[in-house]
């Protein structure tokens, strides 16, 4: 093995030995001098590592130098130089008090200095960097900047800031007083002009208790169901549009009606679903001229618009699809997308029906909730879907006239003036559409599958108790009795 080589092992071994006291040149800089190493004199070691890794703020008491013997640079080239001084930039960096000699006289001066200003301490900005050097530089500049204005700032301190502090403080405890005062007048003032301002005499504020529950919406209440009553005009249809029908007539309205509340009851669907349902084919039928073939197609494609109106999973195109009548008389699944599509733009995609379910829960509300009365007004308010003379009504005056129907038949007590202001109706104001549930009720059973629905004990046998009732009070009601069903059956 060459002699060279062998040293440049030996070199590599010993480089990062401190406790070895050998002639050592590392191979950089021998690379960069191109000399032997063994013929260089014998210089002192480098300590510089060891002196790094222990360094701490009593280094400079012990007076070691941070690279140690600097003397073995002085006599190399400009290269040598400049990898020598990046390696003590690098250690100089991380050894925090450590430096050249020549240094520690100003790190000791500028940490003086920072003694010395303590006592001023609200006077000093906010410092910049992290680094110890960076502290000092700044606090350096800073004591020879402001050192001969410190007086005149603890004056300024001690004399103007006085009176402006008073002033600050007096100013928020202004605004905060101003705060709680408006506050205090804005609480009463919303109660008042949403409850008692309004209210007539005699008349129960049924929404103060719901103003600390923000489902309720309490202080809107009235504003929405003020909304809705706007509304209910522009989804009237028209009441007699079935004289520009030419092959169909009311009674072919009512099977249609009939069938989809026994889909409906089948799908567990909600109840503004079938409202909207018939309001959508009244509305339809007001506008297009249908031919009896193609009425089913116009109840099953309406039931499928409200389903996805108000549902919140509605069914499956093909559910709907299975319900209609098998053989020449069934419809495909394009051809009700195609009739959904004709439909909405008939109705300009206006959906927005004021659904008498809204009025007839605001009114149960004035009721206590009373389950018993809003399950037979629920079966009132469905016979204006299968009767057509209740077409014309409004539904916040079918929801009223259902619920003074229900109270009355189970002895609920009076139409009062609670009951009548959240209703919207007087009881003068609710007699015609009263007289005509009444006469629906004493009347023959015509809609087998709306009776059955009602019949059963979950919606309290309904259907059987009102028409008992109908029939023995109908003449106290001023309707008279008529043995002839309303739609002859075909």
């Amino acid at each position: 093995m060459p002699q060279g080589r062998v040293t440049r092992q030996r070199l590599v071994a010993d480089e990062n030995d401190e406790n070895i006291g050998s002639k050592i040149l590392t191979r950089a800089k021998a690379a960069s001098l191109n000399v032997d190493e063994l013929s260089l004199p014998a210089k002192g070691p480098l300590k510089s590592k060891k002196s790094t890794t222990n360094a701490n703020p009593q280094a400079g008491q012990r007076r070691r130098a941070a690279l140690g013997d600097v003397s073995n640079v002085a006599k190399v080239d400009t290269d040598a130089k400049k990898n020598v001084t990046g390696k003590s930039g690098l250690v100089s960096k991380a050894a925090q008090p450590s430096g050249i000699q020549k240094k520690t006289s100003s790190t000791t001066a500028t940490r003086t200095a920072l003694t010395s200003k303590e006592p001023n301490k609200k006077a000093e900005p906010k410092r910049s960097g992290s680094g110890l050097g960076t502290i000092g530089v700044v606090q350096k500049r800073k004591v020879t900047s402001t050192s001969a204005n410190a007086k005149d700032a603890t004056k300024h301190e001690e004399d103007e800031p006085l009176r402006k502090k008073l002033h600050t403080t007096e100013s928020l405890a202004k605004a905060k007083d101003e705060e709680v005062e408006s506050k205090e007048a804005i609480a009463p003032s919303i109660g008042a002009s949403t409850t008692e301002s309004t209210l007539p005499p005699n008349v129960i504020d049924l929404d103060e208790e719901d103003f600390e529950d923000p489902l309720m919406v309490a202080e809107y209440a009235r504003e929405i169901f003020d909304y809705l009553r706007d509304l209910e005009p522009n989804s009237i249809p028209n009441p007699h549009y079935m004289s520009h029908q030419d092959d169909l007539e009311w009674k072919h309205r009512s099977i249609l009606v009939d069938w989809l509340i026994e889909v409906h009851t089948r799908f567990h669907l909600l109840p503004e679903t079938l409202f909207l349902t018939i309001n959508i084919i009244d509305r339809f039928l007001s506008e297009k001229v249908v031919q009896l073939d193609r009425l089913q197609l116009v109840g099953i494609t309406a039931l499928f618009i409200a389903s996805k109106y108000e549902e919140v999973l509605s069914p499956h195109i093909g559910n709907f699809r299975y319900v209609v009548d098998e053989g020449e008389d069934g419809f495909t699944d394009a051809q009700i997308l195609s009739a959904e599509r004709f439909m909405l733009g008939t109705l300009n995609f206006d959906l927005s029906y004021p659904n008498p379910m809204n009025f007839l829960r605001r009114i149960s509300k004035a009721d206590n909730y009373d389950i018993h009365t809003r399950t037979y007004g629920k079966y009132l308010m469905e016979i204006s879907l299968l009767d057509h003379r209740f077409m014309a009504y409004r539904p916040s005056h079918v929801a009223a006239a259902a619920m003074y129907l229900a109270r009355l038949i189970l002895g609920r007590g009076e139409w009062d003036e609670t009951l009548a202001f959240y209703a919207g109706y007087t009881e003068e104001e609710i007699l015609p559409v009263f007289q005509l549930m009444v006469d629906y009720l004493a009347r023959p059973v015509v809609h087998e599958a709306f009776f059955k629905k009602y019949a059963c004990k979950k919606f309290l046998k309904a259907s059987m108790q009102a028409r008992q009732w109908a029939k023995r009070h109908a003449a106290d009601c001023g309707v008279t009795i008529s043995d002839q069903p309303l739609y002859p059956i075909p």
